[in-house]
Parts: C-alpha cells; sequence; structure tokens
C-alpha cells in the first residue's frame, strides 16, 4: 500500500478549552493539539531539534529581522534550532550582517555556510544539509516572504501521524498571499494548475518553499532531483509522491518583500515551463 497521503489542515480562528466544548477537531476528524497556539509549545522532551536551511543573495536588511522572529518563536516554544545561512556571495555584504548576527546570537544558533557565488538553490540545501545537525530541516525564504510563527503548526502537524514531509500552502482556506498584483497571482496560479494537470502531485501548492522535513527523507529527495530554478521545489514534491513519502498541509499566508527586489523573471517563468515539461516526459 502506498504510503504518500495529503492531509490538510484548516487554520483554527479559536481554541476553546476542553472544559467547554471538547476536544476541537480538524476537518479530517483528529483533534487539535490541546496546546493553546498563544502559550508556548513546551517540545524540549521530544529531542527533536529543528535545523533552517536560509539560502540568501542580497538580503542584508532582511536578514537581521527574519533571524531576530525565528529565534523568537524557537525559544518561546522551548524547541531546539540551528539556522543556517547559506550564503552565495551576496555583493550587498549579507554574509557581514550575518557575521554580526552570529556574535548576538551565539555560533550554536547561527551557523555561517558562505559559497563562492550564485551555484543554485538545489546545492543550496545539499550543502546545508551537510551541515545540519538537526534531525528535522526547514525550508524558507530569507526575504519574510514565510513568517516563522507557522513554524510551531508546522512541528504540530507533522506529530499527527509521523508524516515525512508538511509543506505550507497558500491556496487553501486560511491561507493566501498579499502583496501580489494581478499578473503575479495569475502566473503563481497558472503555474500550479499547469503542473497540477500534468504531473498531480497530490499537494495543492507546488510551487511554495516553506516546508518541514525528515532529514533523511530530505536528503534522498534532493539527490533524486535533477531541476534547477523554480522548477526545483515542484519537482521535489513530486519526488516525494514517486517515493510514497506521507505529505500534510497546512495554510500559510505569503506576504511580498518589503526590501530587495523579487528575483522572478520572465528568464525564470520560461525555465519553469520547460522544466516542467521535461519532468513531465521523465517521471
Amino acid at each position: 500500500m502506498s504510503r504518500f497521503h495529503v492531509s490538510i489542515t484548516p487554520e483554527p480562528d479559536s481554541y476553546t478549552s476542553a472544559s467547554n466544548k471538547g476536544s476541537q477537531f480538524h476537518s479530517s476528524g483528529l483533534p487539535y493539539a490541546t496546546t493553546n497556539p498563544n502559550s508556548h509549545l513546551n517540545m524540549s522532551s521530544s529531542h527533536n531539534k529543528y535545523s533552517v536551511l536560509l539560502p540568501t543573495y542580497n538580503e542584508r536588511d532582511n536578514l537581521p529581522i527574519i533571524i531576530w522572529l525565528l529565534t523568537k518563536t524557537f525559544e518561546e516554544n522551548k524547541l531546539d534550532y540551528e539556522i543556517i545561512i547559506i550564503d552565495d556571495n551576496s555583493p550587498d555584504g549579507t554574509l557581514e550582517i550575518a557575521k554580526q548576527l552570529q556574535k548576538v546570537y551565539g555560533e550554536n544558533h547561527i551557523v555561517l555556510r558562505p559559497r563562492a557565488g550564485k551555484l543554485g538553490l538545489g546545492t543550496a540545501y545539499i550543502h546545508g544539509i551537510q551541515n545540519a545537525t538537526g534531525n528535522f530541516i526547514i525550508i524558507m525564504d530569507a526575504d519574510m516572504s514565510h513568517h516563522p510563527k507557522a513554524i510551531p503548526q508546522f512541528i504540530l502537524k507533522q506529530k499527527e501521524r509521523d508524516y515525512d514531509i508538511v509543506t505550507g500552502t497558500r491556496y487553501i482556506s486560511g491561507g493566501g498571499v498579499y502583496g501580489w498584483d494581478l499578473r503575479r497571482k495569475l502566473t503563481s496560479r497558472g503555474a500550479n494548475f499547469i503542473a497540477d494537470l500534468l504531473l498531480n502531485p497530490g499537494v495543492s501548492d507546488l510551487t511554495g518553499s516553506f516546508r518541514l522535513y525528515k532529514k533523511d527523507v530530505l536528503h534522498h529527495i534532493i539527490n533524486a532531483t535533477v531541476s534547477k530554478g523554480y522548477v526545483f521545489q515542484m519537482e521535489m514534491m513530486v519526488r516525494a509522491k514517486q517515493f510514497n513519502y506521507s505529505v500534510a498541509e497546512i495554510p500559510i499566508t505569503f506576504v511580498d518583500r518589503v526590501y530587495g527586489e523579487s528575483k522572478l523573471g520572465a528568464n525564470e517563468i520560461v525555465g519553469y515551463l520547460k522544466g516542467l515539461w521535461t519532468l513531465f516526459n521523465s517521471v
């Protein structure tokens, strides 16, 4: 029997005490964790460690903010963590900012693994995994498009059924996108629609990049992934289905970057379509 299945968790609007309304349930019939999301999540007894892989290129303005939000989230929830910054020789001085942040937060929490130049997202993840000491890997963008406050929900969802992967989605109830114009929204929707039609991956947001993986699962998938650029994230979900890994989804809100410029352009869109066709013919 295939292990691949997708579970979707709607984002609850509120939590009610068991004494008033009894257990709260997901639409799947599974109970929500009894932990109030406004209280600290004490998961230290589970002995899990979470390694965040943060590839950067020209993110000097965003990096201090995202690092502060990440450390705040992990420490408030009593989670063991490290943040691995993989900078690809940013000309804006991102690495120098990272070095200053390492002095503030400590080398045990901020790990610097720079590279000589822009070598691609896939190799950045491989480089990060090789240096990660956690048994779980979180991948996300460094430009604050992904808010770290969602991380505890990723972790709680993973624990429900020991999922191999939990992926964030903008396209279910509770998720959304802010700051995009109509063209960008149509591009994203169109990319996901075409990919779903051709590949049937079983997830609603193929082009998203906010995910939680078991470390060995991510290592296996990345080693099998051949795509470059924006197709890379999509292929990882296709490979997850190919290898029968279990996948769950949670809603996330994607916010367009405040500082810096988007790295999505016409060349990336053309590359995406070419990569999609190649993947369709090879998987």
